[in-house]
């Protein structure tokens, strides 16, 4: 079984060795090698290979002795760049799979997919409120939805609301997921309680993984692309994605607060909900805009909160926030 620290530069052999010199500050190379049953020369280079890392400080002519870096430094130094890591990691798996997905449109009449069946491409907003019609009209048992977004427009809330009731007042079950920033925005808040006066139910999240409509855990309606709804949705009815969806529902579900609760606010030595997403999507590398969008907020709201957190951390530069966000178990 290989070290959970390997993805840091740490095997195995390398974490043993960091672990003891962590145990007492200072060791001999010798005495190291003497401890853990091994040869001098290979101690000696999985030392180097901790320097490297920014882990260990080499003895030297003054001092025979290994002496540790400050660990809550290098190790949460050591996260962040793997971080990065694997943020260009999921970058270049995103243009490989637009290529692979452009390869096969190409060729997509002469090589025609088995699943085509079950999945269909809605081109236009009008085709994609036709269906939503179509499949609210069809359900029998739950309709199942994440609404990203924050604030809904009142035209288009009021739009759904003698679909919704109809739907309701056949027996359907019908729970929504709406981001935390809907509860401050009027219309969309006097919706929300419109709707679970008529029998359904509303929770909020700080995020939300993307917009999403579940009837009956057998047909999902998804956007095409998360970040641009206006370029169409596609209506799955593959039993292995829609029973992903609908796992992945409940999941969100479960942590989400019911409309009728207030959203718990902490003390000043804790985050907020909305605060720990703006802390994690920053550290992960989101600009401000994206965050905005995530979170349905708006930018000066974004630039606001971290600049609260940063102030509440004794930071100068975001970059510091984050490692010490992670010093004190915040990300």
């Amino acid at each position: 079984m290989g070290s959970f620290l390997d993805g840091l530069g740490l095997d195995e052999s390398a974490e043993a060795v960091y672990r003891v010199i962590l145990g007492r500050k200072r060791w001999r190379v010798e005495e190291i090698a003497e401890h853990l049953s091994e040869p001098v020369g290979h101690i000696q280079k999985t030392i180097e290979q901790l320097a490297e890392l920014k882990l260990v400080e080499l003895p030297d002519e003054h001092r025979n002795t290994v002496l540790p870096e400050d660990p809550q430094l290098g190790l949460h130094t050591l996260l962040l760049r793997n971080a990065a890591e694997l943020r260009t990691k999921h970058e270049q798996f995103e243009l490989r799979r637009a290529a692979v997905s452009d390869l096969l449109d190409e060729f997509a009449d002469l090589y025609p997919s088995v699943d085509q069946k079950h999945v269909e491409n809605l081109v236009g907003v009008d085709a994609i409120r036709e269906r939503l019609v179509e499949l609210a009209r069809s359900a029998t048992r739950e309709c199942l939805a994440f609404n990203p977004g924050g604030a809904q427009s009142e035209s288009s809330l009021a739009a759904s609301m003698p679909l919704d009731k109809e739907v309701i007042s056949r027996g359907v079950s019908m729970r929504t997921v709406y981001l935390d920033s809907a509860r401050t925005h009027p219309p969309t808040a006097r919706y929300a309680y419109w709707l679970t006066e008529l029998g359904g139910q509303v929770r909020t999240v700080p995020t939300l993984p993307l917009r999403m409509i579940l009837i009956d855990g057998e047909t999902a309606l998804l956007p095409v692309d998360p970040e641009n709804t206006r370029r169409g949705a596609i209506q799955i009815t593959i039993p292995g994605v829609t029973a992903a969806l609908g796992a992945l529902f409940e999941k969100v579900w479960t942590t989400a607060e019911p409309l009728g609760s207030e959203v718990e606010k902490p003390d000043g030595s804790e985050l907020s909900r909305q605060e720990a997403e703006v802390l994690n999507l920053l550290a992960e590398g989101h600009t401000d805009a994206v965050v905005a969008a995530r979170l349905g907020v708006s930018q000066r709201t974004v630039g606001r909160i971290a600049s609260d957190l940063m102030s509440r951390l004794d930071a100068r530069s975001r970059f510091q926030a984050g490692l010490r966000a992670a010093q004190q178990g915040w990300i």
